[in-house]
């Protein structure tokens, strides 16, 4: 057997081999429309090259001419299925293009039937004999007929039309697939075409040899869609992955997913669904038996859900209630989606459903914990609007439900504070944590009515789904405040009949102490004038009834000593005292009128004060005075000046000191010791004994109580009291 029969039959058969290869593909497919068009062109080739073989071994020109006839078929075949390919390979190409080759293809195809012997020649006067290959090959002698140029103007318009397509997927990016397919098959057509045109026109003396040109085209062909092959072939496998780790997945999240084919009123549902409605694995599910799970009040809401999906061909969400045949309630939250058939014949619904019961319970008890409680409680997202509140912040605030959820907050903000609450919140998203609103400020908040209510508010983060969530507890402390101010006149009050009482007590007794020893001394004064008016008074008498005289003096001034001592020196029981301490209680108990005067109040004590050895109430009452005084100091000074310090220090090991400090109109400037005298006062209504009383005290425990002007305004007073042995480090 010859090269040149070798050669051509092995074009043939690697042809017809990747040919069949593709049809195998397509019928498995029957969408991959490139295979076939792709074995098409496998098949004209073989035959092109067949036909081509004829032509070598002619051994006539009437033979010569019946095989160049029938060689336009396969390239018909050919240059059809190659227009075809591109449009659905490469998904380019002009349309008015393609159907211009393939009717001019399909035009010089009949007019070769019809011209004898065939549209290239007119006429064969014979044969020529040529070297090729090693052998001699027949090529044609004749008349060349004109209208095959129809034949080379379809290769020509073959060139532009893949050149065009291959410059489009050029530009949309898929640079290798347009070299690949595009450029291989518009280079070896060219080639192909110029050997064929040179061959038949008799510029080279050479057979038609233009099949082994499309047989590189059909290889670099067959080579993209073999990676075609191996792509959906990984594409295969990594599906088959994902859907092992969607069932890991479904089955760890308790997920049911199921598919309606809506035509055929089937259903299909993985395991979990299955368990989940309470169906056994063998059991055939259609629509009917999948509803007759839903709670029979969910129905109607579950039934036009679905129904709206499948009309409009779009998702669907809802949670409703299935009831299982052993009485089992479970909530259920569902999710799917209606995709129509690839045949365009049917619907399938796509559904995803999952256990929500726990979740459902839970939202029902933190309800019934919300609207229980007796405290009004707000529920506030990330942008300040209200999405809960429960009834007693309806009656709080005077506002139905419906009318403060979506709102924002700031309509139960008071309006002089409405400015900057935004920014109060800003600051607490920056740093969310649960705290009390506003410690150390009194709040209002503004009820429907306009009225302001004083209030408490305590407020807490809550992450969710939809993002940081503010919950506040609002707390009416209008009652607590009226009777704190009950209870501060009602001390006042107190305080003042106190000391009245106690005057009168002082009073009774300096009277009862003092009547014997004046009484005595008018009796002897008197007896001394009736003697003198009997003129027989004698100087020994005298002297004795001014010894009487002198004697009681003495009486009467005792006992106004022991009274004073009384006032002064009476301790009471003591106990070991942090100055802290004290100083903290006595600030609680002037809270309101911190509050009243308008006053802050700063405290800067020490962290570990030794502690002293006093009277509780009596300390106390000492703190009271100074800190009372500090407030009504302040009260001619501008709100945002009226502050009050407190500290307190170690006075080396063996004492500690406390001071308050006012910016009030200060002490008198060349005295300032004189507010310790008694009834000496610098206030409109003052008694002038509180400071008195309160250095008296100090005194009792073997301190000091001290005052001086401070610098920056106001006055500053300091208590020193020696701290206890048995705490003295």
């Amino acid at each position: 057997m010859s090269w040149v029969t070798v050669i051509w039959a092995m074009i043939a058969s690697a042809c017809l081999t990747l040919a069949l290869v593709h049809v195998l593909v397509w019928l498995r497919g029957r969408e991959a429309y490139a295979n076939l068009l792709f074995a098409f062109t496998a098949f004209g080739t073989a035959g092109f090259a067949g036909c081509e073989l004829w032509m070598m071994r002619a051994e006539s020109p009437v033979e010569f001419g019946t095989a160049l006839r029938w060689t336009h078929v396969p390239v018909w075949v050919l240059i059809v299925s190659l227009v075809g390919f591109v449009r659905f390979y490469l998904q380019a190409g002009r349309a008015w293009l393609a159907w211009t080759v393939c009717g001019v293809r399909t035009f010089s195809l009949i007019l070769d039937f019809i011209f004898s012997p065939n549209l290239n020649y007119r006429e064969l006067s014979g044969l020529q004999q040529v070297p090729f290959l090693g052998e001699t090959v027949a090529i044609a002698d004749g008349v060349r007929n004109p209208w095959m140029l129809l034949g080379h103007l379809s290769l020509l318009l073959l060139m532009i039309f893949v050149l065009d397509a291959a410059i489009t997927v050029w530009k949309r990016g898929d640079r290798r697939r347009a070299a690949m397919v595009g450029g291989s098959i518009a280079f070896f057509v060219i080639a192909a075409a110029m050997e064929a045109i040179l061959s038949i026109w008799g510029i080279i003396h050479v057979p038609i040899t233009a099949s082994p040109f499309f047989m590189v085209t059909v290889a670099a062909m067959s080579y993209e869609l073999s990676q075609n092959v191996l792509r959906a072939e990984r594409l295969s496998s990594d599906l088959r992955d994902s859907q092992q780790r969607m069932a890991l997945a479904t089955s760890a999240a308790n997920l049911g997913l199921w598919v309606w084919e809506v035509s055929k009123d089937e259903i299909w549902m993985t395991d979990k669904g299955r368990a989940l409605f309470g169906f056994a694995p063998e059991t055939r599910l259609d629509y009917a038996t999948l509803l007759s799970r839903v709670h029979p009040e969910d129905r109607p809401m579950r039934d036009a859900a679905l129904k709206r999906a499948i009309q409009t061909k779009d998702e669907y969400a809802m949670e409703y209630r299935a009831l299982l045949p052993d009485g089992t309630l479970r909530w259920i939250a569902a999710r799917g989606k209606c995709i129509n058939d690839s045949d365009g014949k049917g619907n399938r619904l796509f559904g995803v459903s999952m256990d929500v019961t726990a979740q459902n319970q839970a939202q029902e008890r933190f309800r019934l914990v919300v609207e229980a409680s007796p405290n009004g409680i707000i529920l506030v997202d990330e942008q300040g609007r209200i999405v809960l509140v429960n009834a007693s912040a309806e009656e709080l605030f005077g506002y139905g439900r419906e009318d403060l959820v979506g709102q924002a907050v700031e309509l139960l903000v008071p309006e002089n504070l409405r400015g900057v609450h935004p920014d109060h919140r800003a600051g607490f998203h920056a740093a969310p944590a649960a705290r009390a609103m506003g410690a150390g400020r009194e709040l209002f908040a503004r009820r429907k009515d306009g009225t302001e209510i004083p209030v408490e508010i305590g407020i807490s983060p809550i992450q969710s789904p939809e993002g940081t969530l503010v919950l506040s507890v609002v707390v009416d402390i209008s009652a607590r405040k009226q009777a704190e101010a009950e209870a501060t006149q009602h001390l006042k009050e107190l305080a003042y009949l106190s000391r009245v009482a106690i005057m009168g007590e002082m009073a009774g007794s300096l009277a009862h102490e003092l009547n014997q020893p004046l009484g005595a001394i008018v009796t002897n004064a008197g007896a001394a004038l009736r003697f003198l008016e009997r003129d027989n008074l004698s100087g020994e008498k005298l002297q004795e009834v001014l010894q009487d005289i002198a004697a009681d003096g003495r009486r009467a001034a005792e006992v106004i000593r022991t009274m004073k001592g009384m006032g002064r020196k009476e301790t009471g029981a003591r106990q070991l005292l942090n100055l802290n301490d004290v100083i903290a209680e006595s600030l609680r108990l002037t809270r309101s009128e911190a509050l009243a005067h308008h006053c802050t109040v700063v405290t800067e004590l020490h962290p570990a004060l030794p502690k002293v050895d006093a009277n509780l109430v009596q300390i106390q009452e000492v703190f009271l005075n100074l800190i009372l005084n500090a407030f009504e100091a302040s009260d001619e000074l501008p709100t945002d000046r009226r502050r009050v310090i407190i500290g307190t220090e170690r006075d080396g090991d063996s004492a500690v000191r406390a001071s308050v400090r006012d910016f009030g109109i200060g002490l008198p400037g060349d005295l300032p010791e004189r507010v310790f005298d008694r009834f000496f006062s610098t206030k409109r209504e003052g008694m002038g004994i509180g400071l008195f009383i309160a250095r008296s005290i100090a005194n009792a425990h073997a301190g000091t109580l001290l005052a001086e002007n401070a610098e920056g305004g106001g006055a500053r007073f300091w208590l020193r009291l020696p701290t206890s042995k048995e705490t003295r480090v």
